[in-house]
């Protein structure tokens, strides 16, 4: 579950072990054009350049990858699928247990399925993911919890039983699944942590929100993950051997 996608800047330990630290894969990398040995009088007063001058977006997905899906599926894949491609697998449950000693020691090993139906179906998956996971999804207003009670909305003691999360005596969230309570992201419980971090603040009406997001895209990953995992079995009796280059 250390797993999680992101569009900007991340800290270094983003998870819950104080020991190791987080990596950061994206799928473009930047390269910086040669400048020019002298500059306009105009450009020296810019603080910053214009990124057009300076910026050379290209895809951190190795040719050789790329290639061998082609040749796979007869048809070049986009870039942002095999990204999705990949989101997906990483949620999938059977991966997760079946890999679970492998990825303790080194970096994940992706299998790439030769049916490229089957690859489109879990990229679609991985999309629906990212979205959730970057608050872009529409499904993340559709929600049955319910925030009750009287009070004053401050953080006090989290306290949870029969499907309600109380954050004092008299208020609480209604409706939270005892799965989506125990959902853990890089180790941490997510809806527990949330609320923790928020000790004795009084939430807004805008953080009661977003937590109310943050529940969605809980039970709506856990969702798909069941989708990906209805399926993820036959991605690997047709996986795509990688010549050692």
């Amino acid at each position: 579950n250390h797993a999680f996608i992101t569009d900007s800047i991340i800290e270094s330990r983003v998870t819950l072990s104080n020991k190791g630290i987080g990596f950061v894969f994206p799928l473009y990398l930047y390269k910086q054009k040669e400048k020019p040995k002298k500059k306009s009088f105009s450009s020296v007063m810019l603080l910053f350049e214009p990124q057009a001058e300076y910026d050379v977006k290209r895809p951190n997905l190795s040719p050789a990858l790329i290639e061998a899906l082609s040749e796979s599926f007869k048809k070049k894949p986009d870039l942002e699928q095999i990204f999705y491609y990949i989101y997906a697998v990483f949620y999938s449950n059977i991966y997760r247990t079946k890999y679970a000693e492998f990825l303790k020691i080194d970096f994940p090993r992706i299998p790439f399925t030769r049916d490229y139906k089957l690859f489109s179906r879990l990229a679609g998956y991985g999309e629906k993911l990212v979205e959730l996971h970057l608050f872009k999804s529409a499904e993340l207003d559709k929600h049955a919890v319910r925030f009750q009670g009287k009070g004053d909305n401050r953080v006090e003691k989290l306290k949870y039983e029969q499907g309600r999360l109380y954050i004092n005596k008299e208020q609480y969230f209604e409706f939270i699944e005892p799965e989506i309570w125990s959902y853990q992201i890089g180790g941490y419980h997510v809806c527990e942590k949330w609320l923790k971090d928020r000790k004795d603040r009084i939430l807004s009406l805008d953080d009661i929100k977003h937590y109310l997001k943050v529940v969605v895209a809980i039970e709506k990953t856990v969702e798909i993950q069941n989708e990906i995992d209805r399926i993820y079995p036959q991605v690997e009796e047709n996986i795509i051997e990688f010549k050692n280059k």
